[in-house]
């Protein structure tokens, strides 16, 4: 019996030993940043062959494992061949999650996840379960290399005959990556005119919108992919899935709307109605996650700044590659507003009931990430970055891993910059996820009794 017991704790010892599901991801992305960081501050990536700075290194690699796009530097000028085919790689691996890495390895050498591994990449992509998890990934995997070389040969057509054969199709393949994983990269910019994004691409129907198709794809997710592949009818949708298309939807046409009444005489005076209408749509999609832009963000309204910010905050579906609270998280809060105000006791939605432990989680989400925003803005204001919309705009790009910026990212000062690092990373992984990397929550620790009720006087 003495053995059993001893056997028993130096069991339950080593398993208090192993890091969590959510500290393997966290720390995993801290892990593969420094090694970006490393490789970005080598002289070979620099097309000066000079060695860039620590902090402009990290803010760079963070920036493409959290496929942000904030940038302190043009990325076509600045770096060389070499340090972009790292960004390339940082982007690539971040969108996909960190898991990726070890998933892939253990595929090819034919070793077997642990337990921690199989929660840690099933919590990486945001899926339901561990079942079959890394039969899924593979078909992620697969799916997004389809995805992204269809994004390649159709954005070919349109560059090539710009730039040559091979310069063509190396933009070609870096943007379609780029887009579809909701980095906002891009390497359109020259010396001439740095930090352009696709400003010169403002009435191509062709580009813009293959675009646009790439980033919602990527901003859907693998769980809304498979729904709408398996099932085909909405009806058929699981719940998750239902709410994804439809807030996707919604936000859309807000965003496309909102730009088209507030831009119209300002930014888009210029451009006829049609051209109007198609860089309204491609700044609703983009906001949400993406970062790309084409027109003149500093020039833009203060209404715009204001609704770019709350889409920028809102982000896209959870699974994706894009940041933000997620859709799901903003419908589920909505909707338990909605509830309250006509005093219905349970959230409900499509027949189905919105569970207790889900709307704290929302909740969580929501207060967690505008305090993360908050604080990052303060500290902005501080460092005198800019004004309040500024330096609020800047904050929640960096949360949502947008990458939209109204200019003042270059000029940033050391601490700003690794103050928006940090707001980066956690909007990345998730501030509960970061959260439980460190504390203990995921034991969820049950009480077998209720507390009696005391009331609170509130609102």
């Amino acid at each position: 019996m003495k053995d059993r017991a001893t056997h028993r704790s130096l069991l339950n010892k080593k398993m208090l030993n192993r890091p969590t599901p959510a500290a393997i991801i966290f720390f995993g992305f801290i892990a593969l940043i420094l090694l970006g960081t490393s490789l970005l501050a080598l002289p070979i990536s620099a097309r000066n062959g000079s060695s860039t700075g620590f902090t402009n290194a990290l803010f760079t690699a963070t920036s493409s494992v959290c496929v942000t796009g904030l940038v302190v530097v043009d990325t076509n000028t600045y770096w060389s061949t070499f340090g972009k085919i790292v960004i390339l790689t940082l982007i690539q691996i971040g969108a996909l999650g960190i898991m990726s890495i070890v998933t892939l390895f253990s595929v090819i050498t034919g070793r077997t996840l642990g337990l921690s591994q199989r929660i840690a990449l099933k919590d990486s992509i945001s899926y339901y379960s561990i079942e079959n998890i890394v039969i899924i990934f593979k078909e992620i995997l697969k799916l997004t290399l389809v995805i992204e070389g269809i994004g390649t040969l159709i954005t070919a057509i349109d560059l090539i005959p710009i730039y040559g054969p091979m310069e063509g199709f190396a933009k070609s393949l870096f943007h379609s990556v780029s887009a579809f994983c909701n980095a906002g990269f891009d390497i359109f910019g020259t010396d001439a005119a740095k930090f352009s994004s696709l400003t010169q691409f403002k009435g191509d129907y062709w580009m813009l919108l293959t675009t646009a198709v790439l980033i919602i794809l990527g901003g859907l997710g693998f769980i809304v992919w498979n729904d709408v592949l398996g099932n085909k009818k909405f009806s058929r949708f699981t719940l998750h899935s239902k709410i994804v298309l439809i807030m996707t939807g919604v936000l859309l046409v807000a965003g496309t709307l909102s730009y088209m009444v507030f831009e119209s005489g300002n930014t888009m005076k210029e451009l006829p109605v049609h051209l109007r209408i198609l860089n309204s749509f491609f700044h609703s999609v983009s906001a949400r996650t993406a970062g790309f832009n084409t027109l003149p963000l500093e020039k833009m309204d203060i209404v715009t700044c204001l609704i770019t910010i709350v889409l920028m905050f809102i982000g896209a579906a959870p699974g994706s590659t894009a940041g933000g609270i997620k859709t799901t998280t903003f419908f589920v809060l909505v909707l338990t507003v909605m509830t309250f105000l006509r005093g219905r006791s349970e959230v409900q939605i499509f027949d189905r009931r919105i569970t207790t432990e889900v709307i704290m989680k929302a909740v969580a989400i929501f207060i967690m990430s505008l305090t993360l925003v908050l604080l990052t803005t303060v500290v902005l204001l501080v460092n005198h970055e800019g004004s309040l919309v500024e330096t609020l705009f800047e904050a929640v790009s960096a949360f949502g891993t947008v990458g939209l910026s109204t200019g003042i990212t270059p000029n940033l000062c050391s601490i700003s910059k690794i103050q928006l690092v940090m707001t980066m990373l956690l909007g990345r992984v998730g501030t509960i996820t970061a959260f439980a990397a460190f504390t203990a929550m995921q034991s969820k620790d049950r009480v077998a009794y209720r507390c009696p009720e005391g009331n609170i006087t509130v609102g």
